[in-house]
Protein backbone atom coordinates (compact mmCIF):
# COMPACT_ATOMS: atom_id res chain seq x y z
CA UNK A 1 0.00 0.00 0.00
CA UNK A 2 1.55 3.90 -0.74
CA UNK A 3 1.40 6.39 0.79
CA UNK A 4 -1.31 8.06 -1.02
CA UNK A 5 -3.80 5.71 -0.94
CA UNK A 6 -3.16 4.69 3.21
CA UNK A 7 -3.93 8.73 3.62
CA UNK A 8 -7.18 7.96 1.43
CA UNK A 9 -8.26 5.46 3.39
CA UNK A 10 -7.85 7.12 6.64
CA UNK A 11 -9.36 10.03 5.28
CA UNK A 12 -12.32 7.78 4.07
CA UNK A 13 -12.54 6.36 7.58
CA UNK A 14 -12.55 9.86 9.45
CA UNK A 15 -15.48 10.97 6.93
CA UNK A 16 -17.59 7.85 7.62
CA UNK A 17 -17.20 8.21 11.15
CA UNK A 18 -18.15 11.99 11.25
CA UNK A 19 -21.03 11.42 8.98
CA UNK A 20 -22.26 8.53 11.32
CA UNK A 21 -22.68 10.70 13.91
CA UNK A 22 -25.77 12.84 12.55
CA UNK A 23 -27.76 9.88 14.29
CA UNK A 24 -26.73 10.88 17.51
CA UNK A 25 -27.07 14.53 17.00
CA UNK A 26 -30.46 13.39 16.20
CA UNK A 27 -31.04 11.42 19.06
CA UNK A 28 -29.35 14.67 21.15
CA UNK A 29 -32.06 16.97 19.40
CA UNK A 30 -35.14 14.31 20.40
CA UNK A 31 -33.99 14.46 24.20
CA UNK A 32 -33.40 18.39 24.20
CA UNK A 33 -37.08 18.62 22.90
CA UNK A 34 -38.23 16.07 25.59
CA UNK A 35 -36.01 18.09 27.97
CA UNK A 36 -37.85 20.96 26.84
CA UNK A 37 -41.19 19.81 27.23
CA UNK A 38 -40.77 18.29 30.80
CA UNK A 39 -39.35 22.34 31.67
CA UNK A 40 -42.87 24.21 30.04
CA UNK A 41 -45.09 20.99 31.59
CA UNK A 42 -43.44 21.20 35.53
CA UNK A 43 -41.73 24.92 35.75
CA UNK A 44 -38.03 25.81 36.03
CA UNK A 45 -37.65 24.33 39.75
CA UNK A 46 -38.39 21.10 39.09
CA UNK A 47 -36.63 21.08 35.21
CA UNK A 48 -34.33 24.27 34.06
CA UNK A 49 -35.21 24.94 30.65
CA UNK A 50 -31.75 23.58 28.19
CA UNK A 51 -30.88 27.19 26.96
CA UNK A 52 -30.54 28.12 30.59
CA UNK A 53 -28.59 25.06 31.36
CA UNK A 54 -26.29 25.90 28.82
CA UNK A 55 -25.70 29.23 30.09
CA UNK A 56 -25.05 27.78 33.65
CA UNK A 57 -22.47 25.64 31.44
CA UNK A 58 -21.10 29.17 29.70
CA UNK A 59 -20.54 30.62 33.37
CA UNK A 60 -18.67 27.30 34.35
CA UNK A 61 -16.75 27.62 31.73
CA UNK A 62 -15.26 30.67 32.40
CA UNK A 63 -14.30 29.62 35.84
CA UNK A 64 -10.62 28.41 36.70
CA UNK A 65 -11.88 26.50 39.16
CA UNK A 66 -14.60 24.29 37.60
CA UNK A 67 -11.55 23.29 34.77
CA UNK A 68 -10.41 22.06 37.72
CA UNK A 69 -13.15 20.33 39.29
CA UNK A 70 -13.60 18.54 36.00
CA UNK A 71 -10.08 17.48 35.65
CA UNK A 72 -10.47 16.04 38.37
CA UNK A 73 -13.09 13.75 37.54
CA UNK A 74 -11.57 12.96 34.10
CA UNK A 75 -8.29 11.76 35.25
CA UNK A 76 -10.00 9.52 38.32
CA UNK A 77 -12.20 8.16 35.75
CA UNK A 78 -9.79 7.78 32.89
CA UNK A 79 -7.70 5.95 35.24
CA UNK A 80 -10.13 3.49 36.79
CA UNK A 81 -11.07 2.86 33.05
CA UNK A 82 -7.31 2.16 32.55
CA UNK A 83 -7.24 0.06 35.43
CA UNK A 84 -10.87 -1.83 34.35
CA UNK A 85 -9.48 -2.20 30.62
CA UNK A 86 -5.86 -3.88 31.24
CA UNK A 87 -6.80 -6.03 33.85
CA UNK A 88 -10.13 -7.30 32.94
CA UNK A 89 -9.01 -7.84 29.21
CA UNK A 90 -5.99 -10.00 30.26
CA UNK A 91 -8.20 -12.04 32.43
CA UNK A 92 -10.82 -12.66 30.57
CA UNK A 93 -8.67 -13.71 27.60
CA UNK A 94 -6.88 -16.03 29.83
CA UNK A 95 -10.20 -17.35 31.72
CA UNK A 96 -11.40 -17.83 27.70
CA UNK A 97 -8.33 -20.05 27.29
CA UNK A 98 -9.10 -21.73 29.63
CA UNK A 99 -13.14 -23.36 30.21
CA UNK A 100 -12.25 -24.51 33.87
CA UNK A 101 -11.06 -21.57 35.02
CA UNK A 102 -13.96 -19.58 33.16
CA UNK A 103 -16.45 -22.11 34.65
CA UNK A 104 -14.89 -21.78 37.89
CA UNK A 105 -14.74 -17.49 37.76
CA UNK A 106 -18.16 -17.26 36.63
CA UNK A 107 -20.47 -17.50 39.87
CA UNK A 108 -17.85 -14.63 41.40
CA UNK A 109 -18.42 -12.72 38.40
CA UNK A 110 -22.05 -13.27 39.74
CA UNK A 111 -21.66 -11.94 42.85
CA UNK A 112 -19.40 -8.84 42.15
CA UNK A 113 -22.23 -7.90 39.58
CA UNK A 114 -24.90 -8.23 42.30
CA UNK A 115 -23.01 -6.01 44.97
CA UNK A 116 -24.65 -2.65 44.47
CA UNK A 117 -21.54 0.06 43.71
CA UNK A 118 -22.80 2.18 46.50
CA UNK A 119 -22.11 -0.85 48.87
CA UNK A 120 -17.92 -0.76 47.33
CA UNK A 121 -18.13 2.51 47.99
CA UNK A 122 -19.35 2.65 51.55
CA UNK A 123 -16.42 -0.07 51.75
CA UNK A 124 -14.00 1.67 50.09
CA UNK A 125 -14.20 5.02 51.95
CA UNK A 126 -13.48 3.17 55.41
CA UNK A 127 -10.56 1.56 53.59
CA UNK A 128 -9.29 4.69 51.59
CA UNK A 129 -11.02 7.47 53.27
CA UNK A 130 -12.14 10.24 50.90
CA UNK A 131 -9.23 9.91 48.23
CA UNK A 132 -8.55 8.66 44.67
CA UNK A 133 -7.91 5.32 45.49
CA UNK A 134 -11.61 5.20 47.03
CA UNK A 135 -12.70 6.17 43.02
CA UNK A 136 -10.86 3.64 41.69
CA UNK A 137 -11.22 1.00 43.85
CA UNK A 138 -15.11 0.99 43.13
CA UNK A 139 -14.38 1.77 39.31
CA UNK A 140 -12.22 -1.28 39.25
CA UNK A 141 -14.35 -3.29 41.09
CA UNK A 142 -18.21 -2.27 39.66
CA UNK A 143 -17.10 -2.27 35.74
CA UNK A 144 -14.45 -5.25 35.81
CA UNK A 145 -16.51 -8.01 35.57
CA UNK A 146 -18.69 -6.56 32.61
CA UNK A 147 -14.99 -6.34 30.62
CA UNK A 148 -13.94 -9.54 31.86
CA UNK A 149 -16.88 -11.17 30.68
CA UNK A 150 -16.89 -9.60 27.22
CA UNK A 151 -13.02 -10.54 26.60
CA UNK A 152 -13.45 -14.37 27.71
CA UNK A 153 -16.76 -14.75 25.33
CA UNK A 154 -14.93 -13.23 22.68
CA UNK A 155 -12.32 -15.73 23.27
CA UNK A 156 -14.43 -19.08 23.60
CA UNK A 157 -16.77 -17.99 20.55
CA UNK A 158 -14.01 -17.29 18.18
CA UNK A 159 -14.20 -19.51 14.61
CA UNK A 160 -11.37 -22.30 15.66
CA UNK A 161 -11.90 -22.61 12.17
CA UNK A 162 -9.26 -19.60 11.23
CA UNK A 163 -6.94 -21.01 13.91
CA UNK A 164 -6.08 -24.07 12.50
CA UNK A 165 -5.98 -22.57 9.03
CA UNK A 166 -3.16 -20.03 10.80
CA UNK A 167 -1.45 -23.00 12.29
CA UNK A 168 -1.39 -24.53 8.62
CA UNK A 169 0.36 -21.91 7.05
CA UNK A 170 3.00 -21.94 9.80
CA UNK A 171 2.19 -19.25 12.34
CA UNK A 172 3.03 -20.08 15.70
CA UNK A 173 0.79 -19.56 18.92
CA UNK A 174 1.59 -16.06 19.89
CA UNK A 175 0.85 -14.79 16.07
CA UNK A 176 -2.68 -16.77 15.60
CA UNK A 177 -3.10 -15.27 18.78
CA UNK A 178 -2.42 -11.48 18.09
CA UNK A 179 -3.82 -11.95 14.41
CA UNK A 180 -6.83 -14.30 14.58
CA UNK A 181 -7.43 -14.75 18.16
CA UNK A 182 -7.44 -11.12 19.71
CA UNK A 183 -8.97 -9.48 16.55
CA UNK A 184 -12.51 -12.04 17.06
CA UNK A 185 -12.96 -10.67 20.53
CA UNK A 186 -13.88 -7.13 19.34
CA UNK A 187 -17.72 -8.54 19.04
CA UNK A 188 -17.63 -8.67 22.43
CA UNK A 189 -15.10 -6.62 24.34
CA UNK A 190 -15.54 -3.67 22.35
CA UNK A 191 -19.15 -3.09 24.15
CA UNK A 192 -18.22 -4.08 27.36
CA UNK A 193 -15.27 -1.79 26.87
CA UNK A 194 -17.83 1.13 26.22
CA UNK A 195 -20.28 -0.08 29.19
CA UNK A 196 -17.15 0.06 31.45
CA UNK A 197 -16.51 3.71 30.11
CA UNK A 198 -19.84 4.65 31.19
CA UNK A 199 -19.68 2.90 34.40
CA UNK A 200 -16.51 4.44 35.44
CA UNK A 201 -18.01 7.99 34.78
CA UNK A 202 -20.73 7.48 36.56
CA UNK A 203 -19.43 5.56 39.94
CA UNK A 204 -16.90 8.10 39.94
CA UNK A 205 -19.17 11.05 40.19
CA UNK A 206 -21.40 8.78 42.98
CA UNK A 207 -18.49 8.02 44.96
CA UNK A 208 -17.43 11.53 44.91
CA UNK A 209 -20.45 12.25 45.50
CA UNK A 210 -20.75 10.16 48.58
CA UNK A 211 -17.01 10.43 50.39
CA UNK A 212 -17.16 14.19 49.78
CA UNK A 213 -14.19 13.66 47.39
CA UNK A 214 -14.20 16.79 45.30
CA UNK A 215 -15.02 16.89 41.41
CA UNK A 216 -18.27 16.95 40.30
CA UNK A 217 -19.45 14.74 42.22
CA UNK A 218 -18.45 17.84 45.42
CA UNK A 219 -20.22 19.99 43.14
CA UNK A 220 -22.93 18.26 42.91
CA UNK A 221 -23.60 17.89 46.54
CA UNK A 222 -22.99 21.72 46.79
CA UNK A 223 -25.34 22.21 44.21
CA UNK A 224 -27.56 20.02 46.32
CA UNK A 225 -27.31 21.97 49.51
CA UNK A 226 -28.04 25.19 47.52
CA UNK A 227 -31.04 23.67 45.51
CA UNK A 228 -29.70 25.01 42.50
CA UNK A 229 -31.07 22.92 39.92
CA UNK A 230 -29.32 24.66 36.86
CA UNK A 231 -26.33 24.18 38.41
CA UNK A 232 -26.88 20.80 38.96
CA UNK A 233 -27.90 19.73 35.54
CA UNK A 234 -25.02 21.86 34.39
CA UNK A 235 -22.43 19.23 35.98
CA UNK A 236 -24.21 16.41 34.63
CA UNK A 237 -24.37 17.33 30.97
CA UNK A 238 -20.42 18.51 31.99
CA UNK A 239 -20.04 14.68 33.01
CA UNK A 240 -21.78 13.58 29.93
CA UNK A 241 -19.78 15.64 27.68
CA UNK A 242 -16.74 14.32 29.15
CA UNK A 243 -17.60 10.53 28.71
CA UNK A 244 -18.56 11.44 25.07
CA UNK A 245 -15.33 13.37 24.52
CA UNK A 246 -13.34 10.16 25.68
CA UNK A 247 -15.17 7.43 24.12
CA UNK A 248 -15.28 9.47 20.90
CA UNK A 249 -11.44 10.08 20.82
CA UNK A 250 -10.11 6.94 22.92
CA UNK A 251 -12.70 4.19 22.77
CA UNK A 252 -14.16 4.47 18.92
CA UNK A 253 -11.04 5.22 16.74
CA UNK A 254 -9.11 2.58 18.39
CA UNK A 255 -12.21 0.05 17.72
CA UNK A 256 -12.51 1.10 14.14
CA UNK A 257 -8.74 0.73 13.64
CA UNK A 258 -8.44 -2.71 14.98
CA UNK A 259 -12.25 -4.31 12.91
CA UNK A 260 -10.59 -2.89 9.79
CA UNK A 261 -10.04 -6.35 8.57
CA UNK A 262 -14.28 -6.79 8.64
CA UNK A 263 -14.35 -4.34 5.80
CA UNK A 264 -13.21 -7.48 3.31
CA UNK A 265 -16.55 -9.16 4.39
CA UNK A 266 -18.79 -6.09 3.37
CA UNK A 267 -18.92 -6.08 -0.37
CA UNK A 268 -19.02 -2.33 -1.54
CA UNK A 269 -19.65 -1.60 1.71
CA UNK A 270 -23.06 -2.65 2.10
CA UNK A 271 -22.79 -4.49 6.35
CA UNK A 272 -24.54 -7.65 5.97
Amino acid sequence: MTVWSFLLSRAGRVLEFLWSGWAGLAALCLLAAAWQAGHEAYGPFILTAPLDTLRAIGLLARDAEAWAIGGLTLQRAITGFALVGISGTALGIVAGYSPATLRLVTPLITVLLGVPPIAWIVLAMIWFGGSDATVRTVILISALPVVFMGAARGITTRDRGLDRMAEAFGAGPIRRFLTVGLRQTTTTLFPALALALGTSFKVAVMAELLANAGGIGGALAEALINLDIAQALAWVLVSVGLLIIVEYTLVQPVKSEVDSWRRAAQPWGVKR
